[in-house]
């Protein structure tokens, strides 16, 4: 049986994530851009809330992780469209720089604790009791979710989502694809470093590799949330985002209940996210079969 505590903890950590699944919907799906900036960003945000956390501020934590993210896009953005270095290798360029920018945020340290310090969960906890830690990222991620949801559906929203569907045409259209790329990874970088900034007041700590592999774990998320939600109107997508996040805590919850080594746990997430990559290749496959079996029966 899963306890109540594990479910609590797999809700909270899915809808944490989710953050970083809806900036990949954002630069992987509506831009078709692959963005590597996602773990460095990620990072970037735990080591500014811790920092800004540790000298009392948690609330204003999180804003300016939102900020310092935007800044991380915006430099991956300057190499994409003003350098013309390919998206990839622009991302990647950026995340390597990061790797000292977040260490010269946490004074040149690997890890900052946060033990002894406010945070956004303990100022919240004599209100909301048992759900302190699950309301407030819920709501931070669900608010946030809505409030993308209907930023793409503005006239800068749907310049972005036709910059990612036909740039050519939207330079035809005398439409900056240069801005509208900028704005999108500027506000997908600000979900990821938000991400990370709530993750480190969560656990009280951050540390430099937090960040690492995120970018896998988040495609993860999103490819299962668009496996499971039908594909139609835009908070579909937005949702299905967040609920495969909240599915992949709940696999890895359940992994860990099977009492298997905690050194498996890095082959079990590499073994979740390869199904949920590959799994609609799978489904694909396994249809052209179904019907030769069924016209073999006949």
């Amino acid at each position: 049986m899963i306890s109540s505590a594990v479910i609590f903890s797999a809700l909270e950590l899915g809808f944490l994530y989710a953050l970083v699944a809806l900036a990949l919907f954002l630069s992987f799906r509506v831009l078709n851009i692959a963005d590597m900036t996602t773990d460095g960003a990620f990072t970037l945000g735990c080591a500014v809330s811790a920092t800004i956390a540790v000298a009392g501020h948690p609330l204003l934590a999180l804003p300016a992780a939102m900020i310092c993210g935007a800044c991380a896009g915006g430099v991956t953005a300057l190499l994409q469209t003003k350098l013309k270095i390919p998206s990839i290798l622009a991302g990647i360029i950026t995340n390597t720089g990061l790797y000292t920018v977040n260490l010269a945020v946490m004074g040149f340290s690997s890890n900052v604790n946060m033990m002894r310090s406010e945070t956004l969960f303990t100022l919240v906890q004599p209100y909301l009791g048992k759900v302190y830690k699950l309301l407030p990222v819920a709501l931070i991620t669900l608010t946030l979710g809505v409030l993308l949801v209907l930023f793409l559906k503005t006239r800068l929203g749907l310049s972005i989502r036709a910059t990612g569907d036909n740039p050519d045409m939207v330079r035809a259209s005398s439409i900056n694809t240069g801005f509208t790329i900028t704005v999108g990874l500027c506000i997908a970088n600000s979900l990821t470093a938000l991400s990370g900034a709530v993750l480190a007041q969560y656990q009280k700590t951050a540390d430099i590799n937090l960040g690492t592999g995120m970018v896998i774990i988040g495609l993860a998320s999103l490819i299962i949330g668009e496996t499971l939600m039908p594909r139609g109107r835009l908070w579909r997508k937005a949702l299905g985002a967040i609920l495969g996040s909240i599915i992949y805590r709940f696999i890895i919850a359940l992994a860990l209940r099977m009492d298997l080594p905690s050194e498996c746990l890095k082959l079990i997430s590499a073994t979740i996210v390869a199904l949920a990559i590959g799994l609609p290749a799978i489904k694909g496959a396994m249809k052209p079969a179904t019907k030769n079996a069924v016209k073999g029966g006949n």
